[in-house]
């Protein structure tokens, strides 16, 4: 039996790839949101500038450029991808679970892989809806149609700051999502793999 108080192993997962995810998950890609994102996309829109350059005009356009600013869609993300392991974990320390029970009682075995599932759907549907939401590649010029703001608008060139800085960020956020992925997929092998190996001893 485990030693470790279960109010340690709520902050540990039960897998070596699980505890390196939770190392990659909380401080890489958070300081990497919080830090450089916040640099990158955080005066984004008051240097968003449409022709003729109107405040009106610049706000309606942005508005249109982004639905929803790439730092609260990146904020949810993280914290949505949370929530599956969160419950595990506080549905272990409820139970008093400590790690080797993941592996001796298979109904623990079974939750504890459904919440890396649910992981992985939801970074595969946060990766699908960033894409559809700001594409791969941030352009310097934006189309923006502001014919329901003024019919003499009809369609104005914007300009996009920032536009390679901001594709480099871009990307990364994709990368790290995959990286994610990865590392869900392979802690799923793991937790089997150590299932089978405790099965195999007894």
């Amino acid at each position: 039996m485990n030693s470790t108080p279960p109010g340690l192993w709520l902050l540990r997962p039960p897998t070596v790839i699980g505890q390196f995810h939770t190392l990659f998950f909380g401080s890489v890609r958070m300081f990497f949101l919080g830090v450089l994102g916040f640099a990158v996309y955080g005066n984004e829109a008051l240097h968003f500038s449409c022709d003729p350059d109107r405040r009106e005009l610049n706000l309606y356009c942005y508005n249109q450029f982004r639905p929803i600013t790439p730092q609260v869609f990146w904020a949810l993300q993280l914290v949505t991808v949370l929530v599956p392991g969160a419950v595990f974990h506080l549905y272990a320390a409820c139970k008093n679970i400590d790690q080797e029970e993941i592996l001796q009682r298979p109904i623990y075995t079974v939750f504890y892989i459904i919440s890396v599932l649910l992981r992985i759907i939801l970074e595969v549907i946060a990766f699908w809806l960033q894409s559809h939401l700001f594409g791969f590649q941030v352009h310097p010029l934006y189309m923006c149609d502001a014919s329901a703001l003024e019919k003499t608008f009809n369609i104005t060139k914007c300009m996009v700051p920032e536009h390679f800085e901001k594709t480099i960020f871009l990307s990364a956020m994709y990368t790290f999502t995959v990286i994610t992925l990865l590392l869900c997929v392979a802690e799923i092998f793991e937790i089997l793999c150590r299932r089978l190996g405790y099965l195999t001893n007894q």
